[in-house]
């Protein structure tokens, strides 16, 4: 059995989306021939919400070490909130002493915490221990670059000028990437030479049936989010302006078809849920003043702050259609999207063309889904009507396609991708 160490410096209880993948392979990792450990930082020093829930789809023989981290409190004086800078210097005493006394054949960074990544060219040069690292979002990105100052992420500056200096450590060495998006991994081999040929795979986050049942035991536990007496599309994920294109066109023809005097689209509401990565209560809405230029904010109902992993997964249970936008970023892949299949229910996506989510929702089988540039208002409209007069049975997706994008097949692809950086060393 090879020893994969797992560097996520979120972890359960912590409600976060990027230990998602890893959380979601835990279960599968040792029937493809790895023993995996995890290293992470301990949930008293995260910034983010806890699910104790999440604990219990973690496997009870799997080894989790905990790490501490500098205090928030402290470092925010200093403008250094990010949990991976305030917890990289004890990750790297405590994963030296890890590796000092055990032997393992390769670390696996997956998170987007990415200044905890530049550790793997220490460990790789002190240890000789190859590492792959998961790219779920871009680390440097020029994206933001042209945008308004309103429209750029908190402490952009700073961001940008340490990403663009902590990238290339961490990438120059690299042994393997994993990544949810093609578009990223052809761009990293193309900043850096020296891995244009390391193996390297797209793999999306996958569908992972055990959460569904573990949401509905635990329904009564979670406060109603949705009003019984309308029809609920529900969205939960972040919002921003780089969703308008695609959230426009459902805006404009809700807009057109009221003006009509389709008076039935009133029944619908449509919620967006914790759009904001803000803390609790300071969350600034940026769907419902676009609602606002529609003159339809009577049917849009926007919850900036973040709710907790099984707490989405029921409110997705109880509701009766959703609605999926995807960013103007055209690398920008909404990978966790497979809980919205899961349920089985009417989904709407728009997204942009060049987006990977398209030809992957159509080979499942979701017959709405499109592009915003060329979508119509027919289109978005007779959704809608259906999801009213309750012409919406059980979705039936390409069972081929749920075999292919659950969680037990990706953590296959991901341990084929750790065979090859290691066949590849030897």
């Amino acid at each position: 059995m090879k020893k994969l160490l797992i560097i996520s410096p979120y972890f359960p209880p912590v409600n976060a989306a990027d230990m998602q993948r890893v959380r979601m392979s835990l279960p599968y990792f040792a029937e493809n021939g790895w023993d995996a450990e995890v290293v992470t930082v301990d949930e008293n020093f995260s910034d983010l919400g806890i699910d104790t829930l999440l604990l219990q789809s973690i496997p009870a023989q799997i080894k989790i070490h905990k790490v501490k981290a500098l205090k928030k409190t402290l470092t925010s004086k200093l403008g250094l909130g990010s949990i991976a800078l305030r917890s990289l210097w004890f990750y790297k005493r405590e994963v030296d002493k890890l590796l000092s006394a055990q032997k393992f054949d390769l670390i696996y960074f997956s998170t987007t915490q990415f200044p905890v990544c530049i550790l793997g060219a220490h460990w790789k040069k002190k240890f000789n221990i190859p590492y792959v690292i998961d790219m779920q979002d871009p680390w440097f990105s020029d994206y933001y670059r042209d945008k308004p100052k309103s429209q750029r992420p908190p402490k952009y500056w700073f961001s940008y000028r340490l990403n663009k200096y902590m990238e290339p450590i961490a990438m120059k060495t690299v042994d393997g990437l994993i990544s949810v998006s093609e578009a990223y991994i052809t761009k990293l081999k193309n900043s850096y030479p020296s891995i244009k040929n390391i193996p390297s795979t797209t793999i999306t986050f996958g569908a992972f049936e055990p959460d569904m049942a573990i949401a509905e035991k635990n329904e009564d536990t979670f406060t109603k989010l949705l009003k019984p007496d309308f029809k609920n599309v529900v969205y939960i994920g972040r919002g921003g302006h780089d969703m308008y294109k695609a959230i426009t066109p459902l805006f404009q023809s809700l807009k057109e078809e009221l003006a009509k005097g389709n008076d039935a689209l009133k029944t619908l509401r449509f919620y967006f849920i914790g759009t904001s990565y803000a803390a609790s209560g300071q969350g600034t809405p940026t769907v419902i003043p676009l609602a606002k230029q529609f003159d339809i904010h009577n049917l849009v109902i926007e919850m900036t702050d973040r709710i907790s992993y099984y707490h989405t997964l029921v409110t997705l249970q109880q509701a009766d259609a959703f609605f999926i936008p995807g960013s103007d970023d055209p690398q920008y892949t909404a990978s966790k999207i497979y809980p919205y299949l899961l349920t089985r229910k009417p989904l709407l996506a728009i997204f942009n063309k060049a987006s990977s989510v398209i030809p992957i929702m159509k080979a499942y089988g979701v017959k709405a889904v499109y592009d915003y540039d060329s979508v119509a208002s027919e289109d978005i409209s007779k959704f809608l009507l259906d999801i009213i007069n309750s012409n919406t049975p059980k979705v039936a997706y390409n069972a081929e396609m749920e075999v292919q994008y659950s969680a037990k097949q990706m953590t296959l692809t991901q341990c084929a991708l750790f065979n090859q950086v290691l066949n590849g060393k030897n």
